[in-house]
């Protein structure tokens, strides 16, 4: 019995120590970078410098509300008071580089979903996104929000009426 035992034994240890070394190698195995490719190089900290090719992250740094926007998607007026009939912009203003969405959601005073949009953006630097909603029959008068997302992560809101 004690053969057994020590054959089934000798079978379990061989056959963890072959699926350790066929796993060798293949975690944490160092990346090679394509030819021509510059070293990274190191921080005062020891840390690698990060990428010339890194995109920059892409940030909202204003939010303008108006009944008109130009060839540019900037509000040509800025307002927070609008008309029933009036349609309703949201110019986003971004800066940075690299892909992103955009998103925006417009409600009205008891939080009432209104419209709801996002939009893929590739700028390479500063860029202005229009959002926009508009009804036919006339926006009822009260308070409405637009709140501004960016990568589902809200980042700005701007509060409007409607007399």
């Amino acid at each position: 019995m004690k053969t057994n035992h020590r054959i089934t034994t000798l079978g379990v240890l061989s056959l963890a120590v072959a699926l350790s070394l066929s796993a060798c190698g293949k975690q944490g195995e160092p990346t090679t970078a394509p030819a021509g490719t510059p070293p990274p190089t190191a921080q005062p900290d020891g840390a690698a410098a990060p990428s010339a090719q890194a995109p920059t992250s892409v940030s909202v740094t204003d939010v303008e509300l108006g009944n008109a926007v130009g060839a540019d998607q900037k509000v040509a007026t800025p307002s927070s008071s609008f008309a029933p009939s009036d349609t309703i912009y949201a110019a986003v203003t971004t800066s940075g580089a690299g892909t992103a969405a955009l998103a925006a959601k417009w409600t009205y005073q008891d939080g009432q979903t209104v419209h709801e949009e996002s939009k893929s953006i590739a700028p390479t630097g500063p860029a202005t996104t229009a959002f926009q909603i508009s009804k036919p029959s006339g926006w009822p008068a009260g308070s409405y929000k637009v709140a501004i997302s960016l990568n589902g992560q809200p980042v700005s809101s701007k509060d409007f009426t409607v007399q």
